[in-house]
């Protein structure tokens, strides 16, 4: 079995005896997410809408040494999301270190073109989902004494950048969310962070990042 390592060399890094939950942990940041957890130590478990997906990286975590799970979840789906949290509580023993919301998802166009739908589809991964994940996982980071929430966010939430007024706007909320979290867990000692990305070489985005498009918004920073 290969050597479970971070790409993080420092020796004063550890998250041994820690455990995490990377939401849509497949691809893209999230992929990278659980490696990294796993890699300085922690017991991570993930979830992918995707079986077959999931199988396959969670074989390549076994092989690089990492103690990875995973559950088939659609985290757009309330009742989901209530069974992936009763799995994690189950597994962990009723706590919880570390939440890293990552799933979401995007449409690309004009704001005047957008149907309800797609609207409601967008609104409902990015934001509700999140949202909704956090209030179920609360009380397993409360019971952990140390509890840690990361949102995966986007530049897209703090300025243009050609991403759709839709996501933009769950991106801005994921942000204000944040902060309203921050202040209101403190008191369990539950911190809470946002990290915002630029775009990022993705399964989600890589058909735009050499695109017409981009380049435009790129000259403009």
């Amino acid at each position: 079995m290969a050597n479970a390592e971070s790409s993080f060399k420092s020796s004063r890094w550890s998250l041994k005896g820690m455990t995490a939950l990377v939401t849509g942990g497949t691809r893209g940041i999230g992929q990278a997410t659980v490696e990294e957890l796993a890699g300085l130590g922690a017991v991570v478990h993930t979830c992918s809408r995707n079986e077959v997906e999931l199988n396959k990286c969670l074989k390549e975590w076994q092989s690089k040494g990492f103690v990875v799970s995973g559950s088939v979840c659609d985290a757009a789906s309330p009742d989901q999301r209530e069974k992936l949290i009763q799995e994690v509580g189950s597994k962990f023993n009723g706590k919880l270190n570390i939440l890293v919301n990552n799933v979401g998802t995007n449409i690309r166009k004009p704001t005047i073109e957008y149907s309800a739908e797609e609207y409601s589809k967008i609104m409902t991964t990015n934001f509700e989902s999140t949202y909704h994940l956090c209030q179920l996982v609360y009380p397993l980071l409360k019971a952990s004494g140390v509890g840690s929430i990361v949102f995966i966010s986007s530049v897209g939430g703090l300025s243009h950048i050609g991403s759709g007024s839709i996501y933009g706007a769950t991106k801005a909320a994921m942000n204000q969310l944040t902060r309203n979290l921050a202040c209101e867990w403190a008191k369990d000692n539950i911190r809470t962070n946002s990290v915002a990305p630029w775009y990022t070489k993705t399964s989600l985005v890589e058909h735009v990042m050499f695109s017409n498009l981009l380049v435009t918004i790129i000259l403009k920073f």
